[in-house]
């Protein structure tokens, strides 16, 4: 991981956000050489986000405005 003092990321702040955007490259920006704010690229539904991970766990939704009572949730049996 590329490392970058505060005073050098300042002014060329855009610049690193498009190499870390292209590249998918966290950088590490530093205070008095001590690591302060890691920037890393956003990560997209399907790569490794929560929602991502949800993703096909339904297998069937036939009445989703149906109620559901207390007893018929599994995590509680």
């Amino acid at each position: 991981m590329k490392r970058v003092p505060k005073s050098e990321f300042k002014p060329k702040a855009f610049e690193y956000f498009r190499v870390v955007e292209s590249d998918g490259e966290p950088i590490m920006v530093t205070d008095h050489g001590r690591d302060a704010v890691q920037i890393s690229p956003a990560q997209q539904a399907g790569r490794g986000s929560a929602a991502g991970a949800l993703e096909g766990a339904i297998m069937s939704y036939e009445q989703p405005e149906a109620p559901v009572a207390e007893n018929d949730w599994e995590l509680l049996q």
